[in-house]
C-alpha cells in the first residue's frame, strides 16, 4: 500500500513539472510558442503533462528501490560511526555552513556567477567543515568539556546510552575476581558493561541455600564494587531484557550482537558459542595461559611432586602459577622436591600441561617409603 502511495506521488511530481513548464511555454508575452487556438493550446497542455507523468510512473518503482537501498546504507553507516565522530562532523559541517551564508551574500551580487557561487561555497566549505570536524573531534569535545552545564549533561547521556565496542562482563568471570586485578594493571581499557540479567543471576547465587554457591555470588558482587569504587574503569549497567531468551549466555550473545560489544569471560562453552555467532570473546583464562612463562624441551627445573598421575608410575607437580607437570616415573618421588627435565609441552584450551621426567641420578635417591623395605631386606640377608 505505501508503494503505491508513493508512486501516485511521484507521478502526480513529474506530471506537476510537465505543466508547469508547458505553461511556462506558452502563456504570457514571453511564450516561446504562439497557440492562440484553445483547443491547440490545451491539447500541447495536455500532452507535455502526460508525458513526464507518464515516465514518472514508469520509473517510479526503480527510483523509490533506489532511495531505499541508499536510505538503509546511510543508516548503516551511522550505526557503525562512533558518536565522537557523528558530533565532530556535525559541529565542523554546521560551522562550514554558517561561513558559506556568510560570504553568499557580499558574492551574490557578482555578475554571472553571482547566483551560482552560495551553492558552491556551501557545499566546498560544508565538506571542509565536516572533514575537519571528523578529524579534530577530540579537541572539539575536550573544549566542551570544560564548560561545566555541557559536561555534566554529556556524563548524564554516556551513562544512559548504550556504548558500542563495550566489554560485556558474564557472571563466571565476575565470580572468578581476576578481572578487578587485571583492570587494576590498565590493561582494560574503554566502558565495562555489566547486563541487568547477570547481575540478577548472581543475586540468585549470593542468596543460595548453597553455601559454597552463596559465597561464590557475595564475592562476585564484592568484585563489582570493587571495580566500580576504587579502580579507575567506567561501569555501566544496562538494564535491557530478553524475554524471549531463557539463557543467559543467549542474552550475552545478543546484547553483544546489538552493541557490537566484546565478552568478558572464562567461560569455554560460551566462548566457543560467542565465536560461532560472530562475537569477539576476551577470554580469561587464555590470557593467563598467555602470560605464563615459556618452556621448551630440554629445559631443567626444580618441582614438588604431589600425587600420582592417571598412568603407572606418574607423578604430578605444579608450578606457582598452576601449570601441572606430569613426571614420567615420579610416583616414587611423591612428597620430594626433584629435579626434572621437559619432554614436552602440550597446550590445551583448558591450559597448559608439560611433561618431564626425573634428571639423571634423581632415580638413584630413595624414598622414604623404599628406605624401611631396604632395611627389612637387610635384616633378612
Amino acid at each position: 500500500m505505501i508503494w503505491k502511495i508513493m508512486r501516485g506521488i511521484v507521478t502526480l511530481l513529474t506530471a506537476g513539472v510537465g505543466f508547469w513548464v508547458g505553461y511556462e511555454l506558452i502563456s504570457g508575452a514571453n511564450g516561446l510558442f504562439d497557440l492562440s487556438a484553445y483547443p491547440a493550446k490545451y491539447s500541447f497542455l495536455g500532452l507535455i503533462t502526460f508525458i513526464p507523468g507518464a515516465l514518472g510512473f514508469l520509473i517510479a518503482p526503480w527510483l523509490m528501490d533506489r532511495v531505499v537501498r541508499m536510505t538503509g546504507w546511510v543508516v548503516h553507516k551511522l550505526q557503525h560511526t562512533p558518536v565522537q565522530d557523528l558530533i565532530g562532523g556535525s559541529i565542523g559541517l554546521i560551522v562550514g555552513l554558517l561561513i558559506a551564508n556568510l560570504l553568499a551574500a557580499p558574492l551574490s551580487g557578482l555578475p554571472w556567477v553571482g547566483h551560482y557561487l552560495p551553492v558552491v561555497l556551501s557545499i566546498v566549505l560544508g565538506y571542509l567543515g565536516l572533514s575537519v570536524g571528523v578529524k579534530k573531534r577530540e579537541e572539539i569535545l575536550g573544549f566542551f568539556s570544560h564548560v561545566s552545564w555541557f559536561s555534566s549533561k554529556e556524563r548524564q547521556n554516556r551513562l544512559e546510552r548504550p556504548v558500542n565496542g563495550a566489554k560485556v562482563l558474564d557472571t563466571s568471570v565476575i565470580i572468578d575476581g581476576r578481572i578487578a586485578d587485571i583492570c587494576k594493571s590498565g590493561f582494560i581499557e574503554g566502558t565495562l558493561l555489566i547486563p541487568a540479567f547477570v547481575l540478577e543471576e548472581l543475586q540468585h547465587i549470593a542468596d543460595s541455600s548453597d553455601l559454597l554457591k552463596r559465597n561464590r555470588g557475595r564475592r562476585g558482587l564484592d568484585v563489582l564494587n570493587k571495580i566500580r569504587k576504587e579502580l579507575d574503569v567506567h561501569v555501566q549497567i544496562d538494564q535491557r531484557d530478553y524475554e524471549d531468551l531463557a539463557e543467559v549466555d543467549s542474552k550475552l550473545v545478543r546484547l553483544c550482537r546489538e552493541i557490537s560489544g566484546q565478552i568478558l569471560t572464562n567461560d569455554y562453552n560460551l566462548n566457543k558459542v560467542a565465536e560461532l555467532q560472530g562475537v569477539k570473546v576476551l577470554n580469561i583464562n587464555e590470557l593467563a595461559n598467555a602470560v605464563k612463562p615459556v618452556v621448551l624441551p630440554g629445559e631443567e627445573m626444580t618441582v614438588q611432586v604431589i600425587k600420582d598421575g592417571k598412568e603407572t608410575g606418574q607423578g604430578v607437580a605444579y608450578l606457582d602459577d598452576g601449570t601441572m607437570i606430569v613426571v614420567d616415573g615420579g610416583k616414587r618421588f611423591i612428597g620430594q622436591t626433584i629435579g626434572v627435565l621437559v619432554t614436552s609441552v602440550l597446550q590445551t584450551a583448558a591450559g597448559r600441561m608439560i611433561f618431564a621426567k626425573p634428571k639423571a641420578g634423581e632415580g638413584k635417591k630413595a624414598t622414604p617409603l623404599q628406605t624401611p623395605a631396604l632395611n627389612g631386606v637387610n635384616a633378612l640377608g
